[in-house]
């Protein structure tokens, strides 16, 4: 079997777990009379149903004997991003404020999910099919999801997370260091995913040759 037939279970079923983690704490939501509007206003779900998708699709196109393409490897590298971004971001900045996520939920979405897609990214590596420039476009999600909290803030006064929040922060002041400091730490990412598809597609041609 090939890598990428051997990895349509591990994507299926990590699919799976992200699913039922996003379900169970969307009934939750519901039986907290919250806002189906604001759930699907965190990032962490959008970025985790996304991640779904890609594992889904991903591992059916497998099946099918589908050959990777630059648009595929674009949508692929979009998912990677915003959920490595959702694990750093998480760890680093958020873990005092879960809120009323169950704990398994907290551990899937924020934990697991972002290090299964980065294995997924690095054991099946885009390689030299993705170009730099591609890179940019890892920004364009987190980038209107930011534009889209910013607004909608003010207009219901929800934050989905604190550093959108002016009042929680000080002011439009250090908002905006914190926004340029996201969008700076965004592009590293994302151009780091690139250049490890790169050094692990090279990795995997080596060992294919011994």
């Amino acid at each position: 079997m090939t890598r990428a037939q051997l990895m349509v279970p591990y994507r299926f079923v990590f699919a799976a777990l992200a699913l039922a983690a996003v379900g169970a704490q969307f009934a939750v939501h519901l039986e907290n009379h919250f806002s189906v509007v604001n759930f699907f206003s965190y990032f962490t779900n959008l970025s985790n149903l996304f991640a779904v998708v890609v594992f889904v699709v991903g591992g059916v196109r497998t099946l099918r004997r589908r050959p990777g393409s630059r648009a595929w490897d674009t949508v692929r590298l979009i998912s990677v991003v915003d959920m490595v971004f959702v694990g750093i971001v998480f760890n680093a900045l958020l873990t005092e404020v879960s809120g009323a996520v169950l704990p398994w939920v907290n551990v899937i979405v924020h934990m697991v999910m972002p290090i299964a897609v980065l294995v997924d990214w690095l054991v099946l590596p885009v390689g030299r099919r993705l170009p730099w420039g591609a890179a940019a476009i890892g920004l364009v999600v987190p980038v209107v999801y930011s534009v889209y909290s910013l607004v909608r803030g003010p207009l219901t006064s929800f934050y989905p997370y604190p550093f959108y929040d002016p009042e929680a922060l000080g002011g439009y002041g250090p908002l905006a260091v914190y926004m340029v400091v996201l969008l700076v730490a965004l592009a590293v990412l994302s151009v780091a995913l690139v250049g490890l598809a790169r050094v692990a597609g090279r990795f995997w041609r080596r060992r294919s040759r011994r």
